[in-house]
């Protein structure tokens, strides 16, 4: 199994931190998609390898991710890869605090059954930890919405202060990242490898 990682934005793509300026969610998707490289490794190991597809730090449009995964996808296989894309989420322009809280799990309008499944396991392990979870209905772990990217996560909210408190405190990083490799791994085991 092929896991990629796509780390959302880019350095120079505007708005995309906290209000304070302190947080940038390009630096944090960069440093939490290493994170979790190293932890599926350790975890999951000669089962899958694991890839960024945007290794530079500035912004790369959506259309050329895509070609990079689809790329990806026509060498090995589209059954045999797995992607996911790490975001911080805003309830504003970045020019305020707000209230909004929480982590979500996305899919895109055509998302396939291994899509939703993806995003559900994912989102539950994150519940499962204690992260304050946004779900659209009780029993739907993900938002459906039109993006280019199939299964997308919006790791909490880079405008509300408790939220970039924690997307910077070690032992939220280790409980996240460790409902990342959970979520994964059972997409594995229904899936094969």
């Amino acid at each position: 199994m092929e896991i990629l990682i796509d780390n959302g934005h880019g350095e120079n793509t505007a708005g995309k931190r906290s209000p304070d300026g302190l947080h940038r969610e390009y630096l944090w998707a960069r440093m939490f998609a290493e994170r979790l490289e190293k932890a599926i490794a350790l975890s999951i190991g000669t089962k899958c390898h694991v890839r960024r597809i945007v290794p530079e730090s500035r912004d790369i449009l959506i259309g050329e991710r895509v070609r990079r995964v689809n790329a990806i996808c026509k060498e090995l296989g589209a059954k045999n890869v797995l992607l996911i894309s790490i975001h911080n989420n805003a309830a504003g322009n970045g020019s305020q605090w707000y209230d909004a809280r929480g982590f979500s799990a996305h899919i895109s309008l055509n998302a396939s059954v291994r899509s939703q499944t993806l995003a559900t396991g994912i989102a539950h392990a994150v519940h499962e930890e204690g992260i304050k979870t946004r779900k659209p209905k009780p029993e739907q772990w993900y938002w459906t919405q039109n993006l280019g990217i199939a299964v997308l996560t919006e790791n909490l909210f880079q405008d509300n202060r408790e939220d970039v408190n924690l997307l910077h405190d070690e032992a939220f990083l280790n409980k996240l990242c460790l409902a990342y490799v959970k979520g994964i791994e059972n997409y594995i085991k229904i899936y094969g490898s």
